[in-house]
């Protein structure tokens, strides 16, 4: 961990469908004295940037390269299917991939759930994006699976969309380069972990250079009073006086008691 910073900010990106908000609001409150810049970029763009030393971190959708960059998983989305209002589906509660096998299911270049076998019949063309598949969606081409945050954010009043129970899902992530595991970085990492401004996994603050040091303690505080010589000397003497003569009475006493006991004297006859 480096304790320098290169940038006056913490710059964040974040891929579509992320919700920064929660963590950007809590970062805000603890570090006043570091702006947090947000930086939207697509999905591909998200690593390049990283790399290149123009985000500290990201927020992103995995796999990402772990032999350069560094993640921790956040959360896993569920899948759902984008498609007319008026088509089967939207007359269910959750589908199967088997459901899907008479459509088009269109499967654009930015796609992110990594298929190994698309569901349903492939389109003759791969829209270039999310969005340009959605609009095709709308237009009664195909439909689409996507993480229901991709669905959310492209929402239209004409479409809809269910689960999807068997297909890959999104996992999102923060990452960050791993040569580059900045105090920065540390501290948003204890806010997406949860972790309190006081917890003692946190990174401790440096005390600022115009902070005041703790006054040193005098060698007179902590050192217990002395009576006054005459005072004392006083309650000495007659404290002593008095129990001599005390223990001198008391000896007096028992040396008188101590003595042979006599009798009346007889009377003589």
């Amino acid at each position: 961990m480096t304790g320098s910073e290169d940038s006056p900010a913490f710059r964040l990106a974040y891929v579509p469908g992320v919700i920064p908000a929660k963590w950007v609001r809590i970062w805000n409150e603890r570090r006043t004295d570091v702006p947090l810049t947000l930086l939207q970029v697509s999905a591909a763009e998200a690593h390049a940037l990283m790399l290149a030393g123009d985000a500290d971190a990201g927020l992103v959708r995995l796999p990402v390269d772990r032999t350069v960059l560094s993640a921790i998983p956040l959360y896993t989305e569920t899948s759902v299917v984008v498609v007319p209002k008026d088509h089967l589906v939207a007359a269910v509660d959750e589908v199967t991939a088997e459901d899907l096998a008479d459509d088009i299911v269109l499967h654009p270049l930015d796609d992110t759930l990594g298929w190994e076998t698309l569901p349903g019949r492939p389109a003759l063309e791969r829209p270039a994006t999310t969005e340009d598949a959605v609009e095709l969606v709308a237009a009664g081409i195909g439909v689409l699976v996507v993480p229901q945050s991709l669905a959310r954010l492209h929402h239209r009043k004409d479409l809809t969309y269910r689960p999807v129970t068997d297909v890959p899902e999104s996992q999102v992530a923060l990452s960050w380069p791993e040569e580059r595991t900045t105090d920065l970085v540390e501290d948003f990492i204890g806010i997406v972990r949860g972790r309190t401004v006081n917890s003692s996994r946190g990174r401790r603050e440096e005390p600022r250079a115009d902070q005041p040091k703790p006054k040193k303690r005098s060698g007179t505080e902590g050192t217990a009073r002395k009576p006054a010589a005459g005072r004392s000397a006083g309650r000495g003497a007659g404290a002593g006086k008095g129990g001599a003569a005390g223990r001198g009475t008391r000896s007096g006493g028992s040396g008188k008691s101590g003595g042979t006991r006599q009798g009346k004297p007889r009377r003589k006859s």
